[in-house]
């Protein structure tokens, strides 16, 4: 069988960031504290946004039970490995309670959806989903984790509808985390090296470069040095 995250690491995944303004009186160590957020999550916030997302994040939408099924449902959909935990362990609950304030369309579908896990795991097992054995709880999931692509989505039933949103925010959550990021391989944006034209491509045109440019231009031992040009517009290093 194909190891999961291999076979979900192809998906395009979105997210969001979390920021914090400050704003109002608050202690010294409020202040630092929130300061220390703002250092991290406020990039590319406008005042407006940053607030908006403070206020989200005051609010709790999830209540303990729903985040504690949630957990146990992301640490299955996306389990831990030998080198990286579970997207539970990269904090993806915590990323769906946020999405669900941020796009209050999800509400529904989300907590009708855990309220319906619940029901079916009672009926069928006689325990709340959260402390089903792991077993039962994928077979119950395996009921629910395939829909008709040929129907809409909105046509779909509630509950498969409700995990079709839920492994979409736990993979998003996971892949935009610190964890999942190094999990992917992701490098950034990083510098290439040029060390010139190929020779052969170079003997086929019949050039070649001059000395002194090749040293100054090409060398990768120099290319943290700041280039100077004298008053006639020529390179001196």
């Amino acid at each position: 069988m194909m190891d999961r995250r291999k076979s979900i690491k192809s998906l395009v995944l979105g997210g969001v960031a979390g920021g914090l303004a400050l704003h109002g009186c608050k202690t010294q160590v409020e202040a630092e504290q929130e300061e220390k957020v703002l250092a991290t999550y406020n990039y590319g916030r406008t005042p407006e946004e940053a607030e908006l997302i403070q206020e989200l994040e005051e609010d709790q939408f999830l209540n303990e039970h729903e985040m504690e099924t949630i957990s146990v449902l992301c640490a299955l959909i996306l389990p831990a490995n030998e080198q990286f935990g579970s997207a539970t362990d990269a904090g993806a609950p915590d990323f769906i309670e946020f999405m669900m304030k941020d796009y209050p369309p999800f509400q529904v579908t989300m907590r009708g959806g855990l309220m319906w896990l619940d029901h079916k795991s009672n009926t069928d097992y006689g325990t709340e989903f959260k402390v089903t054995p792991e077993a039962q709880q994928k077979e119950l999931l395996d009921t629910i984790a395939f829909y008709d692509p040929k129907v809409s989505m909105d046509e779909q039933a509630l509950e498969i509808q409700f995990f079709s949103l839920l492994r979409n925010l736990t993979l998003s959550g996971y892949y935009t985390s610190k964890m999942g990021i190094e999990d992917l391989g992701y490098k950034g944006n990083m510098p290439n090296v040029w060390d010139g034209v190929p020779q052969e491509v170079l003997d086929q045109h019949g050039v070649a470069y001059d000395e002194e440019w090749l040293s100054k231009c090409v060398d990768q031992s120099k290319r943290g040095i700041i280039a100077e040009w004298d008053e006639n517009g020529n390179l001196l290093t």
